[in-house]
């Protein structure tokens, strides 16, 4: 089992950029695929990205092609979500997760491991 803790949420103004972080301790996660999720109060937990395990082929939600950016940094056992040019619909609670395959999955219900999720607010 992997413990992640995310951060790097706050307010920021439409247009503007946040860099989200996801810190894992208990195991490497240079063998998981990795994804970012999204949620509002009231709805599903939504994709946003993902990672592959190997070569780390990135996936994107359409919702965010083009403005965010999913990266690893496997020396500091992290996953970064960079997210430009911001919208309202943007905001969201944001969780990290884990999967010990190859590939990362749009299903929310296919990752084993959770963070604790940080809030992300995009005003207008």
């Amino acid at each position: 089992q992997v413990q992640l803790v995310e951060s790097g949420g706050g307010l920021v103004q439409a247009g503007g950029s946040l860099q989200l972080s996801c810190a894992a301790s208990g195991r490497t996660i240079s063998s998981s695929a990795m994804g970012w999720f999204r949620q509002t109060p009231g709805k599903e937990r939504d994709f946003v990205a993902g990672l592959a395990w190997n070569p780390g082929t990135p996936y994107y939600a359409d919702s965010v092609k083009g403005r965010f950016t999913i990266a690893r940094d496997n020396a500091k056992n992290t996953v970064l979500l960079q997210m430009n040019s911001l919208k309202p619909e943007d905001t969201a609670i944001y969780y990290c997760a884990a999967r010990t395959t190859l590939a990362p999955s749009y299903s929310p219900k296919s990752y084993t491991d959770w963070g604790q999720g940080t809030q992300v607010t995009v005003s207008s």
